[in-house]
Parts: C-alpha cells; structure tokens; sequence
C-alpha cells in the first residue's frame, strides 16, 4: 500500500465530495465499528482513546484541533489571545467567551456554569480524574455572566489551553452530574452510560463493551446536521474483522485504528467497498516499564507505591533490552510505510522530535555486554539473575494479531540475553477500560511490562509530558485512574517541567519538551518501539471523513453525509 498516495486520495475525496445535505437526518443511519470496544461515555473515568473517542460524538469541549493541528473554537466563540485580550498579558489567566444561543440536548441553555463545574469535578481530589493533566496549575474558574468562563493558574503559562480544549476535556453537564462528584464520580452509571451533550448525536442505548445506538440530537446547533437520522456504533472483535466489514462486505461505514499488516491491508482494499486514511500524528508503539515492586504477595495499596522494581530499575537492564529490539523489523511486520522507527516518546511535531538516541540497530552482543557489566549472570537455565533476582518478566498487551506478533519477536530477542518473558493478552476493551474493579487494566499494570500505543490532543504536548510527573500515578484512592502508568518519579523531570509550563518561547519549549523525552527513555520510563502513522477506513460512499490524528478521530462527524 502506498501510505502517501493514501494520504493525498483522501484528501481528494473529502475536497471532491458533495457537502451534507441541508436536511438534519435524511441520510438514514450510519455505522461505526471500533474493535475496542467502549466501556463508559465519561472520559474523565477513562483514558481509553476507544471511550474518549465514542464520548465525544456527544459531548464537545470549547475548542479542539483540526487536521491540521490548528486550534479553533467548538463551542466557544472564539480562541482566547493575548492580542484579542482573552489571556491576560501576565499569562496568568485565560477568558473564554461561549457562542451564544447553544442547548443541552434536553433543551436547556449551556452555560458558563456549566464549564466551571466541569473543571470543579475534575480537579476533585477524591474523583480519581483521567484528565486531570489538563487542569495542571489551575487555581480558579470563575463564571462573570453566563457566557464567560474565566481560568486562573498559579503561574505565568504561556499554553493555556488545558483545561476544556480537544476531545478529552469535554464539558459534562453540571445538572446531570450534580450528585456525581468526588468519589461518587464511578457510581453514576445512568450517567457515565449517558451523558446529556451538545454534540451532534444523543444516546439512546449503551451496552458497555458491545454496542452503542444514537440518534440526532434535536438541539443541535446547525439545524441541517447531522446528516444520520441515528448512529450505530459497534465495539470489540478485532481489526481484521472490523476491515473487512467496510472494505469488503459492506456492512458498517468506518473503521477505526486498522492495526494490521501492510499485505492485509491491501488485499482488504481489493474489496472496492472502502477506502482507507491515513496520517502521521505523536503516536507511539511502546513497551512500558513497570517503576514499581509488583509482587502479586503485595496488596493493591502496596504495588501501587512507587518503589524501585527489583530488576527494572536497573538502567543497564532496560537499556540492554532495548538494544535487543529490531525495531526496522518490527516496522516492516507491522505497519509498512504506516510506521517509523523511533527512540522517542514524542515524535512529532518535528520541533520535538529529539535526535539525541539512536535505535535503529540492534545490538545483541551490546546488550549481552552491557548485562555482563552490570553483574547479571547468566543462569544454567538461560535466564540472568543477580542477588537472587532473575530477570523473568510477565509482558502483558492488549489482544491484536500485530501486537501478539511483537510479543512473539520480543521474547525471542529478550531470550538471546537471557530475560524470560511470560506473555499474556488481555481483551482489548477490558486492558483500555476503566473499571477501577478489574486487575486487568493498563492503569493497574499488574505486570512488569506492557504495550500499547496512545498519543495527545493538539500539537504542545506539555499535558502529555505531565503524565511522567509524580503525582500521577494511578492507585486506589484515585480510583485507579491517573496518566503515569509506569509510576515513573524523578523530582529533576517535575522540576523541568515545572519550567516548560512557564517558557514561552517556542525554541524554548521545543528545547525543554525534547529534554523531558530523553529523561522519560534513558531513565526507565518506557521503550519506544514504532511512530505509528493512524490509519481507517471508510465506506465509499461516506463523504466528508477528514482523519484527524491531533484531536478526536470522529470530530467531523456533523459534516459526515451519504455520498448518493
């Protein structure tokens, strides 16, 4: 598959394809397949892209990005500045001013009340908030009128756009969510199941981790959209499964994140029923690090602690393993010209993209070497130990035919310098869930490795960056959620970033941003294995898909239509 000439046809088609017809509904219905399937409609209660995304056909923040990572406003009237006086030249506070005239989907007028309670429900110490990176530095929001929201932080913050901006900070509403708050937050089912909103479709039925039903929402701002009458979106299966059903046999009309081999792809094309799109955005394969002892004797409190790992925190040992990996190999396996190579946690934008590491050789005798230095010894059964520790690992990722196929190479790789690796695969809608009950979660990573693939909204990833910082770890009285899922901790990375909230200056920050990345490789965060271009596909005659990889991959779906 030609990844480029892709690119550029669905373009074309987006360019070339008749707009939505000025009728709300009169296209029918339209159906979606995301082979992980959701399991709540709340992103705050989750960090799953697979929740986020389905959260956000119903509700809508102040502003997000479009495909071309530029900032415009949703429900705002318009994006704050320094010039249009809507951040305070200090830097310290951002006014927004919400478009006029917009109602909940029960009918009531959206307020300014309605995002300060947003932000109140978040930074509730006691909600276990999945966002709460967006809200970093917060210390006020304050209603004026009606139509004005503004937000005050603690310093000078040259990136104000946090808190109500892209697909994971949404605005829920205040009345619906009133008696959700704090540690009640999980057990508003009703509500997490259901939540009243401004965008273009309305719940009807959500039956977690299978199916989800909508129907047109009749407050919906742009009296002609959406163009479907209802929406059917299925969840679970698999990728190849959810291909053919758009490609080839017809039967839904988008498929979301096609993590398949280039060869499957291109016979699923040959179908003639679908089209796929595909683009490069910050998302990266990678293997995480598990920053603390995580003995299963422990209780939950206990291997939520960060403490060093009994192995792990020893940099010749993940620095060996990642010496161990082909990385072009595992390129051409799984995604073709849909993948890069890459040693960084942030491939893109461009500006910070750090070339400080190399990875694009492997290097089992350096890695053996390395290992030799350090003490580990090889055992008689193949397997390195020190101090009674050996180095055998449980590597844990979601079920996905490429993802297994890496695990199958890995182990191998790990094998060749003596690190026994036990691997599992967990369904995929249950490890990107957010059940604070299940053991088997990302959050919980009750592992010493895990894969998976996620990335951030917009193109500053000072948000994302924060997921390193200390005080996000997921644990229980946080009801498992929280961003640093290696539990990583460094007070040089808090303190760095500390300073990147403050520069404003864009070489500054793109210096800064590169600096924290290399800090999150060579310290033991995680191993970057592959920059992942996004890549789904439509049925032909679905008109006015725009992939977007810097905010939700459904943040047109207004403008969606049937192409007669």
């Amino acid at each position: 598959m030609n990844f480029k000439k892709t690119l550029l046809s669905a373009v074309a088609f987006a360019a070339i394809a008749p707009m939505a017809l000025a009728e709300r509904g009169a296209d029918g219905n339209v159906s979606i397949i995301y082979w992980q399937a959701p399991s709540i409609l709340n992103p705050f209660l989750s960090g799953g892209t697979k929740d986020v995304e389905s959260a956000s056909l119903i509700i809508e923040p102040l502003a997000r990005y479009n495909e071309k990572g530029e900032l415009v406003p949703w429900l705002a009237a318009e994006i704050p500045t320094v010039a249009n006086g809507g951040v305070s030249a200090d830097l310290t506070s951002i006014t927004w001013k919400i478009a006029p005239g917009l109602l909940w989907s029960d009918g009531t007028p959206f307020t300014s009340a309605d995002v300060k309670f947003t932000a109140d429900y978040c930074m509730n110490p006691e909600g276990g908030c999945a966002q709460l990176t967006k809200f970093e530095g917060v210390t006020s929001v304050e209603t004026p009128d009606d139509l004005t929201v503004k937000v005050t932080f603690e310093k000078s913050t040259p990136v104000p756009y946090g808190p109500f901006v892209g697909g994971e900070s949404p605005i829920i509403q205040a009345a619906q969510f009133a008696n959700c708050t704090g540690a009640k937050a999980s057990e508003c089912t009703a509500e997490n199941f259901g939540p009243i909103g401004t965008g273009p479709f309305v719940v009807t039925e959500f039956r977690p981790n299978d199916v989800i039903t909508m129907v047109a929402n009749e407050n919906y701002r742009d009296a002609s959209k959406p163009a479907f009458a209802s929406l059917t979106f299925k969840g679970g299966g698999d990728a190849t499964a959810a291909g053919r059903a758009v490609m080839e046999t017809g039967e839904f009309d988008y498929a979301w994140n096609l993590q398949l081999a280039p060869d499957v792809i291109a016979n699923m094309e040959k179908g003639g029923k679908g089209t796929t799109v595909a683009g490069f955005g910050p998302l990266v394969e990678r293997i995480m690090l598990n920053n603390t002892n995580n003995d299963p004797a422990l209780g939950p409190d206990e291997r939520s602690v960060v403490r060093p790992h009994p192995s792990l925190s020893d940099p010749a040992v993940y620095k060996a393993m990642s010496l161990a990996i082909d990385r072009p190999l595992l390129v051409e396996v799984g995604y073709g010209p849909a993948g890069k190579v890459t040693c960084n946690w942030i491939p893109a934008p461009d500006a910070f993209n750090s070339t400080s590491m190399t990875c694009d050789q492997q290097d089992i005798a350096g890695a053996n070497a390395m290992l030799d230095a350090a003490g580990w010894a090889m055992g008689g059964d193949g397997v390195r130990a020190k101090d009674g520790v050996r180095l055998s690992y449980l590597y844990q990722t979601s079920t996905n035919a490429v993802r297994q196929d890496f695990q199958a190479l890995i182990k191998q790789w790990f094998s060749e310098i003596g690190i026994e690796t036990e691997l599992r695969n967990i369904n995929a809608s249950v490890f990107f869930g957010g059940d604070a009950g299940s053991p088997d979660t990302f959050q919980k990573f009750y592992a010493d490795l895990e894969m998976y693939a996620n990335t951030f909204n917009g193109t500053d990833p000072q948000a994302y960056l924060a997921n390193g910082l200390c005080d996000k770890a997921p644990r229980p009285d946080t009801q498992w959620q929280g961003e640093n899922i290696s539990r990583f901790c460094d007070e040089e990375y808090d303190a760095l970033h500390a300073k990147l909230s403050t520069t404003a200056d864009i070489a500054g920050r793109a210096e800064i941003g590169r600096a924290l990345n290399d800090m999150a490789v060579e310290r033991g965060m995680m191993i970057p294995l592959v920059h992942r271009g996004r890549l789904s596909a439509h049925a032909n005659s679905l008109g006015g898909v725009i992939l977007n990889v810097w905010d939700s991959e459904l943040w047109n779906v207004a403008d969606w239509h049937r192409v007669k």
